[in-house]
């Protein structure tokens, strides 16, 4: 790709320059549309419009949202104000084709496609999670990050985990110490499930960049879908407590556990979709190992996910306690395909239901006990499509052994403020865990 489209795709389209762009050349738009000679045919024929913009789309909305429940959840009511007032806007513009001038008809037919990308913009501006124009693409355009050189074997360097007490009680922070963590991209090999995957997002905080660095945490985190593995997110909880604890704060990797935005792999290892499961929990974990200065001992090793990433996280530390012994489930869904349970039930399990049961995590769950594993759950408060689920998942997360959280981001619904709460929150919890910060309390 050349600098001008990289460029381009990295506009920022959520509170940068073009969405208020778009939006006022819309609004122009609508303007004109508007304006013409006030007899009663027109007012009425404005009115009618108007009034059938918002019914195509209430129409629409019920039929997607709760009928097929395409999203596994409400968008929220910002989302449908802004897609009723796309299709009333839409509405106008058609009713300009009628009894007007040639170039109205024109600026009409030319004004749907600029309705449509404002509308497309300003919905995505009320989740706030695609954030530029290659995100809302799933193009991922953050640079190939340089690695810090790993340590030694962990048997005697400062891989090992710390034998004399928490890391934050034995590190001192030096003075060229960054003021902020690094974020990039790296391609993790599929060497064993040949997942096809997009480059991961990493975060590396500023202890990772000084002289001998110690060997630090590991989080490994999965978004959304659709959705991009970008790490800016987490950056921004991580860079604030990194801030506060001398720099310290969890190497981060943000894999993607979808390949393809448009489609679900549930996490799973299956004939559709590929072995998804296989590739975050050994071709992610494996490079991980290799590739990054992290301490080798999984109770310094977290699974982190948000709405299908974190279902895709419970289930993982229910499947892999070797492997993870913290666990943060951001908005959750509750099972995999959850969205869609008779079409995945057909579709992957072949209508066999008690194989699809056995994968749920609420029965990964019940099926042993955790002697050893920290779990944090958060959900908006608004979001009651997904409290229940959560707080089902934290009981039985608690009932299983876990040492457990449970926490409500306030109007946090299903969207960024539910996501950048929830890890904010999770690592309050997680920080002493993790030895870079004292207990509280």
């Amino acid at each position: 790709m050349n600098d001008i489209g990289t460029s381009l795709l990295r506009i920022d389209i959520v509170t940068g320059p073009l969405l208020y762009v778009v939006l006022g050349l819309a609004t122009v738009q609508l303007l004109y549309l508007l304006v013409r000679a006030p007899t009663r045919v027109w007012i009425v024929t404005v009115v009618i419009a108007v009034a059938a913009g918002v019914g195509v789309a209430g129409m629409t909305w019920f039929v997607v949202v709760t009928v097929v429940d395409a999203f596994g959840m409400s968008p929220g009511l910002v989302s449908f104000l802004w897609f009723a007032a796309t299709c009333s806007a839409i509405a106008l513009a058609l009713a300009n084709l009628w009894r007007s001038r040639r170039r109205r008809k024109i600026v009409a037919v030319a004004s749907v496609l600029l309705f449509l990308v404002s509308g497309t913009l300003a919905i995505n501006a009320s989740f706030g999670l695609n954030r530029t124009l290659g995100s809302l693409f799933g193009v991922t355009m953050a640079a190939a990050v340089s690695l810090p050189a790993t340590s030694t074997p962990p048997e005697t360097g400062p891989s090992a985990p710390p034998k004399t007490g928490p890391l934050y009680q034995s590190w001192v922070a030096p003075a060229d110490l960054p003021a902020q963590g690094t974020t990039g991209s790296q391609v993790i090999p599929n060497t064993v499930s040949g997942f096809t995957s997009r480059p991961a997002g990493i975060y590396l905080p500023p202890a990772a960049f000084v002289a001998n660095a110690p060997a630090l945490p590991l989080v490994i985190l999965l978004m959304g879908q659709p959705g991009n593995p970008d790490p800016s997110f987490i950056a921004a909880t991580l860079d604030r407590d990194a801030a506060a604890h001398d720099g310290l704060a969890p190497i981060v990797i943000v894999a993607d556990q979808l390949g393809d935005p448009a489609s679900d792999p549930l996490c799973l290892d299956t004939p559709n979709y590929g072995k998804a499961e296989t590739f975050i929990t050994q071709d992610v974990v494996n490079w991980a190992v290799s590739n990054l200065n992290i301490i080798k001992d999984p109770r310094y090793w977290t699974i982190a996910g948000y709405s299908n990433g974190g279902q895709c996280a419970i289930s993982f530390a229910a499947k892999h306690p070797d492997l993870f012994s913290n666990v943060v489930d951001i908005s959750g869904e509750e099972f995999a395909g959850s969205e869609s349970e008779e079409a995945t039930l057909a579709d992957v399990f072949l209508g066999d239901q008690a194989a699809y049961d056995a994968i749920k995590p609420l029965n990964l769950l019940a099926a042993r006990k955790f002697i050893d594993t920290v779990a944090v759950f958060t959900v908006g408060s608004n979001d009651t499509g997904f409290i229940p689920g959560q707080q089902r998942m934290a009981a039985a997360a608690t009932a299983a052994g876990m040492t457990v959280t449970y926490w409500e981001s306030p109007d946090g619904g299903h969207v960024l403020p539910a996501l950048t709460d929830g890890l904010d929150e999770a690592f309050v919890v997680l920080y002493p865990r993790l030895g870079l910060a004292p207990a509280t309390g």
